[in-house]
Formats: C-alpha cells, structure tokens, sequence
C-alpha cells in the first residue's frame, strides 16, 4: 500500500516571495534516501538545497526545472513504501505534463553540477577529486574546453554561463547579433540574486542620504604584531590570524562609542540596535553576498577568523542560508582584496553605514617631521547623513583609525 509524502518548499524569509527551481537530481521511479538532495531552489539572496524528508520512491514531479515556487508549496510526491522494490523495478507512474527532468549524480557538488551542465559536460565521467570522490566544480574546469565555436561563453562567469545555455536550450542554438563576425554580442538573462543586488543598490541610492568620509590608517601596528603571533595562533587555534578580525573588533569598539552609526531608520523613527551584527561583504560567482557575525562583541579574534573562514566557503558553494544573510545592523566591505586603492561603498539598507576597507600599500608619510615609508590603508566610511551628522562620522572613522594604529585597544578591549 502507497504510503504518499509531499515534498514542499521550505519557508522562505518574510522579504523573499518566491524561489527558482534550478535543476532535479532525480527523475520519477528514482529511488531516494533520507537527506539527499532533491534539487536546488534559488532565491534572491542564496542557494538552498532540499533534502528528502523521508526515504521512498519519487512517484511525481509536479513542478519543472525553472518554475517559480513560493513557500510551503507542494513541488512533489515521495512513496515512503516503495523502497524495497525501488532496486527491482521502478513503479509505474501516470505521466506528468512537464519538461523532461535530467539526472545528475549524487556524487557531484551543486557548484560542479551547474557548471557541468552549463558547459554541457558529463560530471559522472568525471574523477573527483573531492572528499569521498565527491566531483567539484576544479574537476568540472579541467574538463572544459574552449572551442573556436563559443569562445566567449567558455568564458562567461559561471552564472553567465548558465543562463546563455538556457538561451540555446530555448531558441535551439544561439546565434549573437552583431553587425559583424569579429563584433559579436550575447544577452544573458540576470540570475536572481543578480537581480535582487541591483534592486537593492538602487533602493540604497534612492531612499538613503548618503554621504563618503575618508581617513587612512597606519598598519604597521597590525603587521608586527600578527607576524609576531600568526604561527602561536594557528597551531592553537586551527584558523589563520588575517587582518578582518582586527577590523571588525575595531569597527565594534567605535559602534559603541557612537550608537547611532549602528542604527536604522524606519519611517520617522530612529531604531538603536543594543547589539552588533556586522555585515561581512563576500564576492562568489553568484554575486555579492553579506553574511552577518551575530553579535560580533562577543566574538574572540578567532572566533571571527573561523566564521568569516566559514562564511568565504559556503558562499562559493552556494549554501548559505538565509538566517544568515538576513539582518545586520553594520557591514563591512573589503575591496583591498582584489587591489582596490580607493570606493565609496554603498549602504545595504536597511543599515545606516558601511567602512570600505583597501589595499595596503607602502606609501611616504611624514611622523615627527620626517618623511618615512608606511604600510597605509585607506579607509571610507558610507553613511546616511538623514540621521548620522558628518561630527558622528569623521570622530567614528577616527575611533577605527586609532584602534588599528593601538592594537593593544582591540585585543584589551579598550
């Protein structure tokens, strides 16, 4: 006797509305475990994998690759009976009205799997390379070849990539408009996490007052004493010593000292946050994306290295959850990483400030009337002048400047 389970959407965050089917890994008659994987679900703020509930066979696929889903909705049916004849015969199934549903291994990373089928690659020939043989998406890449036939989406980024397949999956081929063959062009739909950042950029610019302050910062300080301590820190905490913890500590020494940096406005109303979520900016693939360290006062410097560590992982992997992307009450974004010398970063709202940090650079500056070389980083503080004055905001860069220049500050607390 059939014993049938719904396979639902999972609930979404109140700010989300609906989600994307990417693509199933399992096709109807497919025998299914516990906790695997059944498909990806995009939202506009990450990637969520959808494990089954119970293990069974999967008798029905009521929603195809691409449909647009909201929460608790019902996408399929499992049969929870059917598992010990799924290894004999698959049961028989009424046909569905839906596109047909490709089959990937379960041995293939999500990040892999998109990559493989945006570039029309068999994953499961693959030898991974990955913990247990898991195939990643370095496998996928050393199996990519570039051909003179597409060589511009061999090189489109991976979410590019994706959605020019799409294109040729629906038109049957692609062939770009261009006056000429040496001046091609190709349009390629935005994902939704693409969208959303752009939507919430332009509501940022639109809805905030938004003003950039300046100052640079010394380094040196931090240099000798993380050379000093790097190694210790390692071996007794597992985690490397970078410089992000020393920001952020320094970023919360200077919020408490001026709370309304750490506030947000909501209609007329001014809200004082009594904590201190930070913001910590990522670039993956997918886009930028904010995870939040929860309470960042109470975090040790380690503790920051790990989840930001963590954090930089899952982003890649597209597996962060939304809890963890949602809220914050101050960001941080670290363009030093890819050379950036100077930005005005923009505010994600509904926060009232953000500190761009940059590249450190050896430059001439002068210290008791001599002209010595430094290690500098320029530092920008973004913020919304309709409740944070320009007094506030130069004296909260300052905070930050003097903590990182004292490091003693940050470790005592100070």
């Amino acid at each position: 006797m059939a014993n049938i389970i719904e396979v639902k959407v999972p609930q979404l965050s109140e700010s989300v509305s609906e989600a994307t089917l990417l693509t199933w890994n399992k096709q109807v008659g497919d025998a299914v475990n516990e906790g695997e994987n059944l498909i990806d679900i995009e939202t506009d703020k990450v990637v969520l994998e959808l494990p089954a509930i119970k293990s069974g066979v999967l008798v029905k696929i009521l929603k195809a690759n691409g449909a647009q889903v909201g929460s608790g909705e019902v996408i399929a049916q499992i049969d929870t009976e059917a598992v010990a004849q799924a290894a004999v015969a698959a049961p028989v199934v009424a046909p569905v009205a839906q596109a047909p549903v490709p089959t990937a291994p379960a041995a293939v990373s999500p990040s892999a799997r998109k990559l493989a089928h945006a570039h029309d690659v068999d994953a499961a020939s693959l030898q991974g390379s990955g913990r247990k043989g898991l195939v990643t998406k370095e496998d996928v890449l050393g199996a990519v070849q570039v051909t003179p036939a597409n060589p511009i989406a061999a090189s489109l980024p991976v979410g590019a990539a994706l959605a020019a397949n799409n294109i040729r999956q629906q038109a049957g081929s692609y062939n770009p408009q261009a006056p000429s063959d040496d001046r091609p062009e190709q349009r390629v739909p935005m994902t939704r996490i693409r969208q959303r950042i752009a939507e919430r950029l332009l509501q940022s610019q639109q809805n905030s007052a938004i003003l950039t302050t300046f100052n640079e910062v010394n380094m040196q300080p931090v240099i000798e004493l993380r050379n000093k301590y790097k190694d210790a820190f390692e071996k007794k905490h597992g985690v490397k010593l970078g410089f992000s913890s020393f920001f952020v500590r320094a970023a919360v020494l200077a919020l408490q000292k001026f709370p309304i940096v750490n506030a947000s406005v909501d209609g007329t109303d001014i809200i004082y946050h009594g904590f201190f979520d930070i913001g910590m900016a990522i670039g993956s693939e997918r886009g930028l994306v904010v995870p939040i360290l929860r309470d960042a006062d109470k975090l040790s410097l380690a503790d920051i290295e790990k989840r930001i560590a963590d954090f930089a992982t899952r982003a890649k992997e597209g597996k962060l959850t939304m809890e963890e992307l949602s809220g914050g009450t101050f960001s941080i974004t670290n363009g030093g990483v890819f050379g950036s010398m100077l930005s005005t970063p923009i505010i994600n709202p509904p926060q009232s400030a953000i500190l761009g940090i940059h590249a450190t650079k050896d430059r001439p500056v002068a210290e008791n009337g001599q002209v010595v070389i430094r290690p500098m980083n320029y530092l920008a503080l973004s913020y919304d002048h309709r409740i944070i004055d320009g007094r506030e905001a130069v004296q909260f860069l300052v905070a930050i400047k003097e903590a990182l220049e004292f490091p003693g500050r940050v470790l005592l607390d100070l």
